[in-house]
């Protein structure tokens, strides 16, 4: 601290610092807490999302295999057909306490499939409850992969202000305040030195004055 001249426009400057930091410190706890508690909640989306898509699957799958009862094994007929997206993924910015979260979003295309003849000499409805059942799927495949996108980002945000409020927290602020304390000694030591001092020339002129 010898290199902290201790002076009374330091004490200043340090006292604006000590300020700073200690709103600094209000307002990345206030982050903080507000990261955790969306950070709980995405935890309890995804559980519930990964519930929900396990019965989806289930149903989606076994669908599949009424369809291929009723019509026969009509995957061959799908894939030699011009694959053309009924459903496309947008990306998009949720922000959080500042921190800028991906989210994706399904959006149907318009376009219509090729395969349309499918079934028709039979098991069309089943063919059709299957691709209605694989979109269901399919969507909430795209939830869950962009809540636990969401989740490992707002996850890194978290560790990075949970470490600058503990620096600021037990590093710069008692800094700062060890500062001040070695500036306040210092200026009462001098200030102590100076009514000795005056206290001697007091003394000194009034002898001589006798």
């Amino acid at each position: 601290m010898s290199e902290v001249p201790p002076t009374r426009m330091n004490q200043q400057v340090f006292k604006g610092k000590k300020k700073a930091a200690e709103s600094g410190h209000k307002l990345l706890k206030k982050k903080a807490d507000a990261l955790k508690v969306k950070f709980r909640d995405y935890a309890k989306m995804i559980a519930e999302t990964k519930g929900s898509m396990s019965s989806d699957a289930t149903t989606a799958f076994f669908s599949l295999t009424q369809a291929e009862y009723a019509a026969g094994n009509f995957k061959q007929k799908v894939a030699e057909g011009t694959l053309t997206a009924r459903v496309r993924v947008g990306a998009g910015i949720d922000n959080v306490a500042g921190v800028k979260l991906p989210v994706f979003t399904p959006y149907e295309t318009g376009s219509i499939a090729d395969n349309q003849s499918l079934g028709l000499v039979g098991g069309g409805k089943k063919i059709v409850s299957v691709r209605d059942k694989f979109t269901v799927f399919l969507h909430q495949l795209i939830k869950l992969a962009s809540l636990q996108t969401s989740f490992v980002t707002l996850d890194e945000a978290m560790k990075v202000t949970n470490r600058r409020v503990n620096a600021l927290e037990n590093v710069t602020i008692p800094k700062i305040q060890n500062i001040l304390d070695y500036i306040d000694r210092e200026l009462d030591e001098l200030e102590r030195e100076g009514q000795f001092f005056f206290s001697r020339v007091t003394i000194a002129i009034h002898y001589h004055c006798e």
